[in-house]
């Protein structure tokens, strides 16, 4: 069990119309457990008089005791990007459509709530990767994909692990995903899930023209360098599903595994293959 937070901050999705009922509910529970509910100026001008009461965000004294997120995933990995390396947990209440990386689902808000405010969960750390160069890397907690542009030629990748060259193949992208991210887009590419607590990550292709190419699960320490090979048209570069740059023609970049970034709140007795079968059918009918 984690202690009781005295100050937590709030995020929420893009569909406020969504969320406002949540948010009230919210600062309601947050007064009767003591704790102060704050946000930032977009999340309340977001709400308008759904927010009433709502500290500001932007002057506390450092970081929150816990962030509270009411969304899916992807508004729970934009917290978990917000606070890495820190000792913030993540407690998300899912509003979104899957919602693998939640706490709580919508039709436990009140339950949830009140677990999140009395500190009644536990804190997974989860590791992430990390993708450019040190002084300019982006963290990504679920995944680092590489996708050849709409209209675009197919885009010809290749990565090399331990000086070595272990694929070359003309495909729409190739993705490498923490376990966390295994259930994501590298799932679609029939890749392989890794259980929470795994160490390492996994390389997959995205919709290979090759009858060859192979998802393979990848050591921690090992470092992946994926080129873009010369003469083909720039990829996307997209963290966590947000575009962030390009990788030039003939250019190459590489990402390391990162361990203990991100700490997601659990409520006690969650299990992760459970949730893999609740969330995504049961894996051998």
């Amino acid at each position: 069990m984690s202690a009781a937070p005295r100050i937590a901050s709030v995020l929420t999705h893009t569909q406020p119309e969504q969320t406002s009922d949540a948010l009230r509910a919210a600062a309601e529970a947050a007064r009767a457990a003591g704790c102060r509910l704050a946000a930032s100026a977009d999340e309340r001008a977001k709400h308008g008089e759904a927010a009433a009461g709502l500290e500001p965000l932007e002057q506390l004294e450092g970081e929150p005791d816990l962030c509270l997120v009411l969304g899916g995933d992807g508004t729970i990995l934009k917290a978990l990007r917000r606070h890495a390396n820190s000792s913030v947990p993540v407690f998300g209440i899912n509003y979104g459509t899957i919602g693998f990386l939640a706490a709580a689902d919508r039709d436990e808000l009140e339950s949830g709530l009140r677990s999140a405010f009395a500190g009644e969960f536990e804190q997974m750390s989860l590791p992430a990767l990390e993708v450019g160069a040190p002084d300019a890397a982006r963290i990504a907690l679920n995944d680092v994909s590489f996708h050849r542009r709409p209209h675009g030629r197919v885009a010809e990748l290749a990565f090399r692990l331990g000086g070595q060259e272990v694929g070359h193949v003309r495909c729409d992208g190739l993705v490498a995903a923490t376990p966390a991210g295994s259930t994501g887009y590298n799932l679609a590419n029939q890749g392989p899930i890794l259980a929470w607590g795994v160490e390492g990550y996994v390389v997959s292709f995205i919709a290979p023209h090759t009858l060859t190419a192979r998802p393979l699960v990848v050591a921690p320490d090992d470092v992946l360098r994926v080129r873009n090979e010369a003469g083909r048209e720039a990829v996307d570069l997209v963290v966590d599903g947000e575009h962030v740059t390009d990788l030039a023609s003939g250019s190459e970049t590489e990402v390391r595994f990162r361990d203990n970034v991100g700490r997601l709140a659990q409520l006690p007795g969650a299990n992760f293959y459970q949730r893999v079968g609740e969330k995504f059918g049961a894996l051998a009918r």
